[in-house]
């Protein structure tokens, strides 16, 4: 099969299907420039007091040595600095904000590099061709047709692994011979492989492997707020440095991914009470306000996330407290400030600082008059949102 014709497949089965038809590959936001080149915050200049300054450094992961170096005297020094004249400018003020939603939407132009996952005629991942000679030596999980029929070379599951035991058993011994060499971070913990959200599960995958296999992801993230004296306020959790994944950085107040056998607001509960000491009789009370998606190419890993987003209320009594050792501390911070954080630096988790962007929009603090308005309320949701 031709390149062009890979190319064309693997468009075809990766086009956004969630409230517009159009494909995250050719989405132009302004309608003149693809989300993918247009320019992020540099091309502003934050207020001086910035600029002399020193920003810290970050690591994505724990594992490769680097530490990252963000305090909270950062954290206020930024959300407190005055803004400048130019950052009121209606055509400049949200290009912070798109670079946010380009760190979570990388690497489009290397899709040609993926083979599709295919399980009964159904496209449930995408793997890259690099990972997929890893897979070639456990011939009696995987096989790899170059006929697939409309999704051309693919990889699949051998045809005598029928039921989703049996395949998740497979892939379990699979993830453990390829050990953190291959896989990194390793977690025991399952997410559901299935080609979209209400499909029923083929099997279940380890959670580290995901993005290996390029399958679906959902998570629930939580924004977790106070009303003081009519004013919005969120709680802001720095992660612990031991995280495996961006370790040190700011995240919500509560965020997890979603697992096997466990719906969205009993997940939302759960990570109420291991992550923030939320009592069931408060965190039961979160509302479901939506979901942001978008899709990442990062070497061999492949992220197809969906992220179902909730808002909770908490009373102006409540401080927040850790129980898993995951975070650091929390802060609460008021919504002006969170914006202007995520708008001018990269201090919080990528997919953290898309899911407050909706929030911002949903609560007013972004408004049509800025230029762009529609377009970044489109991008965040680029992703394959199903």
């Amino acid at each position: 099969m031709s390149m062009l014709t890979k190319q064309h497949i693997l468009t075809k089965m990766m086009k956004i299907t969630c409230n517009f038809s159009t494909s995250f590959f050719s989405y132009k936001p302004f309608s003149s420039s693809s989300l993918l080149s247009f320019k992020p915050s540099h091309t502003f200049s934050p207020s001086s007091s910035i600029n002399n300054h020193t920003l810290p450094s970050f690591s994505t992961s724990a594992t490769n040595g680097s530490t990252c170096t963000l305090t909270w005297d950062h954290v206020f020094h930024v959300s407190q600095s005055e803004v400048g004249v130019e950052e009121h400018d209606p055509c400049s003020y949200l290009q912070g904000y798109f670079h946010k939603v380009q760190l979570c939407n990388r690497g489009s132009d290397k899709q040609s590099e993926f083979l599709p996952f295919v399980i009964e005629g159904n496209v449930v991942g995408f793997i890259h061709n690099r990972f997929v000679e890893h897979l070639r030596s456990f011939n009696d999980v995987f096989v790899f047709p170059k006929d697939g029929g409309p999704f051309g070379h693919c990889v699949s599951l051998h045809p005598l692994l029928k039921t989703a035991e049996e395949r998740t058993s497979s892939l379990g011994y699979v993830i453990e011979h390829l050990g953190e060499e291959h896989i990194p971070g390793i977690r025991n913990e399952l997410y559901p492989v299935k080609s979209s959200f209400d499909k029923p599960v083929f099997f279940s995958l380890e959670r580290a492997a995901a993005p290996y296999f390029g399958i679906k992801a959902y998570g629930v993230h939580m924004n977790g707020y106070v009303e003081i004296d009519g004013q919005k306020h969120l709680w802001i959790a720095k992660r612990s440095h031991t995280k495996s994944t961006y370790p040190g950085m700011l995240d919500h107040l509560v965020a997890g991914g979603l697992p096997h056998g466990i719906d969205c607001q009993e997940n939302v509960v759960k990570e109420c009470e291991e992550e923030a000491g939320i009592p069931r009789s408060i965190s039961i009370r979160a509302n479901a306000v939506g979901a942001v998606s978008y899709m990442d190419i990062d070497g061999d890993r492949y992220k197809r996330d969906v992220l179902f987003c909730y808002d909770l209320k908490l009373p102006e009594s409540f401080v927040p407290k850790n129980e898993d050792g995951e975070v650091e501390s929390f802060k609460l911070i008021p919504v002006k400030q969170v914006a202007e954080i995520i708008r001018k630096t990269q201090f919080f988790k990528p997919n953290c600082a898309i899911v407050i962007i909706d929030f911002l929009f949903r609560h007013g603090y972004i408004s049509p008059e800025n230029y762009g308005y529609l377009d970044l309320l489109r991008s965040l949701r680029i992703g394959d949102c199903s």
